[in-house]
C-alpha cells in the first residue's frame, strides 16, 4: 500500500524534559489536547489512551501502544484503535503506521516534532489526512498555551 505522512515541528520556551512530560501526563494531555480523559502507562510497551466528549458517551477515542519510550527524546506510538461516534473511518491505516514525537534541546528551550505515518494515498483518506494536518497545528497551539500557563 502506498502511504503518506505529515510532519509538524515547533520550538517552545520549555525544557526537553517538560515537553516530553506533557506528552505522557494525563492531566496535561487533557489540558493541551482538550481531551475529556486520558490514561497513560509511560513505558515501552505501555498504553496511551485519550477520549474526547462526554465521559459516558465519548465522541472520539484513540488508543495506542508505546513502541519506543526514550525520555526526554523520543516517543513512538502505534495506534491500536480509533473510535468515532460518527462511524468507522472509510480506510485502513498501513500496518506500520506510527506517530513519532521527537524532542530536541535548543538554546532557549526545546523543539517538538511530530511525524504521523501510514495514511493511505487513497482519496478515501484525503479528508481525514487534511483534518489531522490541521489538528496538529491546533494541537501545537494547545501545547504552547499549556507551556505558557504552566511553565
Amino acid at each position: 500500500m502506498e502511504t503518506r505522512s505529515h510532519i509538524h515541528k515547533e520550538s517552545f520556551v520549555a525544557s526537553a524534559d517538560e515537553l516530553f512530560d506533557l506528552l505522557v501526563t494525563p492531566s496535561a494531555i487533557r489540558q493541551w489536547w482538550g481531551a475529556s480523559s486520558a490514561i497513560v502507562n509511560p513505558c515501552e510497551g505501555g498504553i496511551w489512551t485519550a477520549a474526547w466528549g462526554g465521559e459516558d458517551d465519548p465522541d472520539y477515542i484513540s488508543t495506542a501502544t508505546l513502541v519506543d519510550f526514550d525520555p526526554p527524546r523520543r516517543l513512538v506510538m502505534k495506534y491500536g484503535k480509533y473510535y468515532a461516534k460518527t462511524g468507522d473511518l472509510p480506510f485502513e491505516f498501513a500496518e506500520d503506521a506510527v506517530t513519532t514525537f521527537t524532542v530536541e534541546p535548543e538554546v532557549d528551550g526545546a523543539s517538538l516534532r511530530v511525524e504521523q505515518t501510514g495514511f493511505p494515498c487513497d482519496p478515501l483518506a484525503d479528508e481525514f489526512y487534511a483534518a489531522c494536518e490541521t489538528g496538529w497545528k491546533n494541537t501545537f497551539e494547545g501545547i504552547r498555551k499549556y507551556v505558557v500557563e504552566n511553565g
